[in-house]
């Protein structure tokens, strides 16, 4: 089958292209390379794609309309998986023009290339952030997401309204992900684990928001890449795959929590690392920054009932498979193995 993928050589793009390129699949890949974070990650990433035969990149920006379209002709790709955007709820603080131009505008050009040859599927990466300030727990896909508290999630629900409207006037078979709290191997540096790590092998103190108070799905990235990949084959149409599902009463579009739905405590989440770490980390404990929310939690009932299991991989043990990889990518000695159970819930 063809892919054409977005954000190739970004954390989730890069472990989704991986799957498909090692079972075969023709992949084109799409990536801007832009500097939010470490440049030379995303080139160590692309340069794993770029060992298969079956993958070709084009480097440039959503905003680039010619060079988009064209790359997405050329692939003559069955699938879009749209895994492209400018990621993190803080830096839409610093930088709010960079959320409008790609999670907006960008998705906008996609769906313009893509109204004139229709994929089979299009799947499309939103983010458990467009939940915002529900209090309802947990959240379900039915649920309102009026109330976004960050721009990020602001941009990311535009998406969502986009492809509906997209799937509803040019029949685009759609799917869009509302991911949670993604961590991993290959993961990116501005996020609480990366950042963690690299803070307590320097012997640094890590910044604990929210007082350590926070709540959060996480979702390993394996677990998210087996969702992604099984959804794939999982088309919407016209006739509901379950009581619990979010199609739409007008267009072939759906929405999917992708998270096992067992939120975890932060102070808990660093108590993982320290065990993996070997040592305690020092704490700030500071309050909450504008933009994050207390608690997140997915109702995985719909993703569940549609490809048969949900993530679950234990914290524990995905926190370990990250500071192996953190240690090998960054030539760091291996500390004694910790037992973490090969523990998983189903």
């Amino acid at each position: 089958m063809r892919f054409f993928v977005t954000g190739c050589a970004g954390f989730i793009g890069f472990h989704v292209a991986a799957r498909l390129l090692s079972a075969g699949h023709q992949v084109t890949g799409y990536d801007g390379m832009t500097a939010y974070y470490d440049v030379d990650l995303k080139k160590a990433r692309l340069g794993r794609l770029e060992r298969y035969a079956n993958f070709e990149c084009t480097e440039a920006m959503l905003g680039d309309r010619e060079a988009l379209d064209a790359a997405y002709r050329k692939s003559e790709a069955q699938v879009v998986i749209h895994l492209a955007a400018q990621a993190g709820v803080r830096y839409a603080l610093e930088a709010p023009e960079a959320y409008t131009q790609s999670n907006v505008i960008g998705t906008f050009n996609l769906l313009e290339a893509l109204r004139v040859k229709a994929p089979e599927h299009l799947l499309f990466a939103s983010t458990s952030s467009v939940y915002g300030g529900n209090t309802k727990i947990p959240f379900a896909e039915a649920d309102r997401t009026d109330f976004p508290v960050s721009l990020y999630a602001a941009t990311k629900k535009c998406g969502e309204a986009m492809c509906h409207t997209y799937a509803h006037l040019f029949g685009i078979p759609t799917t869009a992900f509302r991911f949670f709290t993604v961590y991993g191997p290959w993961g990116r540096p501005d996020m609480a684990l990366f950042k963690f790590v690299r803070a307590i092998d320097c012997g640094d103190a890590i910044e604990v928001y929210g007082g350590g108070k926070m709540q959060r799905d996480f979702t390993y990235i394996d677990d998210l890449v087996d969702a992604v990949v099984a959804l794939v084959d999982i088309v919407p149409g016209r006739e509901y795959a379950a009581e619990c599902d979010s199609l739409s009463p007008v267009a072939p579009f759906r929405t999917i929590n992708v998270g096992g739905g067992n939120p975890v405590g932060l102070m808990d989440f660093i108590g993982a690392i320290e065990t993996v770490m070997g040592c305690q980390a020092k704490k700030v404990l500071l309050g909450m920054q504008p933009g994050d929310v207390v608690h997140t939690h997915a109702d995985p009932a719909l993703l569940t009932s549609l490809v048969g299991k949900r993530p679950g991989t234990s914290l524990l043990e995905g926190v370990s498979r990250f500071a192996d990889w953190y240690r090998e990518y960054y030539r760091l000695p291996q500390p004694a193995s910790v037992d973490t159970g090969g523990a998983r819930h189903g």
